[in-house]
C-alpha cells in the first residue's frame, strides 16, 4: 500500500499510531472510569465525555490558526506531542479528585489540538506535489489505517492492565460492583441490591465479607487505580510517537522554507477562495451528524456493551476478543492477499503464503486453548472498529483502484454521502437487536442480554462507513483548502467532529429515559437526513473537487 508514496507518509503513519493508542484507551475506558470512580450517572459522565471529545477536535482550530500564521507546522506538532504526554502522565496519578481529572483531560485535548490537524495538513502537503497528487485518496486511507493499528491494541492493553492490577490485590474484577458500591455509600441502595452487593463482594474476594463499609471503599480505590495504570500505559506509547517524530521529521515537508524559496504557491484568487470555503463548510455541516452518531461507540454503545450484552462467549466468538488470536487472524488475512496479489513477486507471494499458513495455524492453536465459556471485559468491543479498519483498508483501497481503472470510481463527495447512508444502516441493525430489551431504568442484574453479534455487526458497518467518509473527508479538505488556510481548514474539519461530539450527550440523555431501540432510531433518522442533504448538493461539491 505504501508503493509509490513519499517517505514522509511513513513518518506520519507511525507518529500518529502512538497518539491514537492513547485516544482509543480514553475512548474505551473513560466513561467506565468516570462512572465507577466518581459515581457519576451516565448523563453526567456523557456530558464530560462530550466536552472532552469536543475539545480534542475543537482545539484543532487553535492549532491550525497558530500553524498557518507561523507556517511552522512541524514545530506546532512537536509542542502538541509533549503536551499530550503531560496530560496522560496526570491521568495516571491515582487518588485525585474529579476536578483534577477534568484538568488532565483538558491538557490532553489541548495537545491533541496542536498535533492532529497539523499532522493531517502536512500529509496533504506531501501530495501537493504533482508527482504524488493522484495518490492523495489512497494516502489518507493508508494514514488512517496507521491511526487504527494503535487503536487495535489500546483497549486490550487497558483491559489487561486493569485486570492485572485488581487481581494483584487479591480480587476479581466485576463491573457491576462500582454502581452498587456508590448506592451503598449514598444510602440509596435497595434491600435486593444490598443482597446482590454482599453476594458479589464475597465472590470477588473469595471469602465472606463482614465489614462491608470498609471493604467497598477499598475495592473502589483499587478498581480506580487500575484505570490510572491503564492511562499510564497510553502515556508510554506517546513517548514512542514522540521519538519517531523527532528522529524522522526531516522527511516531512517544511512549508516555511518552501515559501521562502518560492517553491510553494500561497495565494489563489479571492473568488476561488470563497468558492472553496463555501463548499468545505457545506461538507462540514453534514459531517457533524456522522461524528455525533459514530462516536456513540465510546458512550451509549459502550454502556450498551456493559448493560445489555452478554459478558461471556464460546470459543469461536472469543477469537475476536483475544488480542493475540485477533492479530493472528489479521496476519493470516494479509498473508492471503499478498499470496493472491498478481503484481507481487514470486518470493513475495511465497512469504505471503507462509504468513497465511502461520496466521491460520496460530489462530487454530489458540482456539484449542480456549475454554468452552470465556468471560471478557465490555471495553473489548472497542478494538473491533480499528481491527476492521486494518482489515478493510486494503480491500476498500483496492476497490477504489479497480473502479478508477474502469473510470467508475465515485467522486470523493459521493464517497462521503455513501458513508452517511451506511452509518444509518449500522444503527438500524442495533435498533433491531434492541427491540426486546427493557429500558435502562428497568434494568436488574437478572435482565436479559443480547448476543455479541449485534454490536459486532454494527461496528463492522460503521467501519465501512468510516472508510468511505473520514479518510475521504481528509483528502477532500487537503485538496480543496486554499493554500494559506490549510491548517485552519484541517482544524475546521476536526472542529466539525468537535461540534458533533458536543451533542454526544444526547445519546446518554435518552439512554436513561426512553426504550433502548428508540435511542438508536434517533441516529438512524439524523444520518439519513444528512445523507439526503449531501446528495442534494452533490453537483456543486464535485465541481469544486475537480
Amino acid at each position: 500500500m505504501f508503493k509509490g508514496h513519499p517517505k514522509g507518509l511513513y513518518v506520519a503513519f507511525f507518529a500518529n499510531m502512538g497518539e491514537r493508542f492513547g485516544f482509543y484507551t480514553m475512548m474505551g475506558i473513560l466513561v467506565y472510569y468516570l462512572t465507577a470512580k466518581y459515581g457519576l450517572t451516565p448523563t453526567k459522565a456523557g456530558i464530560i465525555y462530550s466536552i472532552f471529545y469536543a475539545s480534542i477536535y475543537g482545539l484543532a482550530l487553535v492549532g491550525g490558526i497558530f500553524a498557518d500564521k507561523t507556517k511552522n507546522y512541524k514545530g506546532v506538532i512537536f509542542i502538541g506531542l509533549i503536551t499530550m504526554l503531560a496530560g496522560y502522565v496526570l491521568m495516571s496519578l491515582p487518588g485525585l479528585g474529579l476536578a483534577f481529572t477534568i484538568f488532565a483531560l483538558f491538557v490532553i485535548a489541548f495537545g491533541n489540538g496542536l498535533f492532529k490537524g497539523n499532522l493531517q495538513a502536512v500529509v496533504g502537503q506531501l501530495y501537493d506535489n504533482e508527482k504524488y497528487g493522484h495518490l492523495r485518496d489512497s494516502a489518507f486511507s493508508v494514514f488512517y489505517m496507521g491511526i487504527n493499528i494503535g487503536a487495535l491494541f489500546a483497549p486490550h492493553a487497558a483491559s489487561g492492565i486493569i485486570n492485572w492490577f485488581i487481581h494483584k490485590q487479591g480480587y476479581e474484577r466485576n463491573d457491576l460492583l462500582p454502581s452498587l458500591i456508590h448506592k451503598f455509600q449514598d444510602g440509596t441502595i435497595s434491600a435486593v441490591e444490598k443482597v446482590d452487593l454482599q453476594s458479589i463482594a464475597n465472590q470477588v474476594s473469595h471469602t465472606s465479607i463482614t465489614d462491608l463499609a470498609t471493604w467497598t471503599q477499598h475495592y473502589l480505590d483499587i478498581y480506580g487505580t487500575g484505570f490510572n495504570y491503564a492511562f499510564g500505559v497510553a502515556g508510554l506509547t506517546m513517548v514512542v510517537s514522540f521519538l519517531v517524530y523527532v528522529f524522522f521529521k526531516k522527511m516531512l515537508p517544511d512549508v516555511k522554507k518552501e515559501i521562502a524559496s518560492g517553491e510553494r504557491v500561497v495565494e489563489i484568487s479571492k473568488e476561488e477562495t470563497k468558492q472553496r470555503l463555501t463548499v468545505l463548510f457545506l461538507v462540514f455541516a453534514v459531517v457533524i451528524f456522522f461524528w455525533m452518531s459514530f462516536h456513540q461507540n465510546g458512550l451509549t454503545m459502550t454502556l450498551f456493551a456493559k448493560n445489555y450484552t452478554v459478558q461471556e462467549v464460546g470459543k469461536g466468538p472469543f477469537l475476536l476478543f483475544n488480542v493475540w488470536s485477533l492479530v493472528s487472524m489479521i496476519i493470516g488475512f494479509y498473508g492471503l492477499i499478498t499470496l493472491l496479489g498478481k503484481k507481487n513477486s514470486k518470493s513475495g507471494r511465497i512469504i505471503g503464503g507462509l504468513f497465511f499458513i502461520g496466521g491460520v495455524a496460530a489462530t487454530y492453536y489458540m482456539y484449542t486453548t480456549f475454554k468452552d465459556i470465556n468471560p471478557f471485559s465490555p471495553e473489548l468491543f472497542q478494538p473491533f472498529n480499528p481491527a476492521f479498519i486494518v482489515i478493510l483498508t486494503p480491500i476498500v483501497v483496492g476497490l477504489f483502484a479497480w473502479l478508477h481503472k474502469r473510470k467508475k470510481e465515485p467522486s470523493t463527495p459521493k464517497k462521503i454521502g455513501i458513508g452517511m447512508i451506511l452509518t444509518s444502516v449500522a444503527f438500524l441493525v442495533l435498533l433491531i437487536g434492541s427491540l426486546s430489551l427493557p429500558a435502562f431504568k428497568e434494568l436488574t442484574p437478572e435482565s436479559p442480554r443480547v448476543g455479541v453479534q449485534w454490536l459486532i455487526s454494527t461496528y463492522f458497518i460503521l467501519t465501512v462507513a468510516e472508510l468511505f467518509l473520514s479518510p475521504m473527508g481528509l483528502s477532500f479538505v487537503s485538496k480543496v483548502s486554499p493554500p494559506k488556510y490549510q491548517g485552519i481548514m484541517q482544524g475546521a474539519w476536526l472542529g466539525t467532529t468537535a461540534v458533533g461530539n458536543l451533542f454526544l450527550w444526547v445519546g446518554s440523555y435518552f439512554y436513561e429515559r426512553v426504550q433502548i431501540w428508540q435511542v438508536w432510531l434517533i441516529f438512524v433518522i439524523l444520518t439519513i437526513i444528512a445523507a439526503g442533504f449531501i446528495f442534494s448538493i452533490m453537483k456543486k461539491l464535485e465541481k469544486v473537487a475537480k
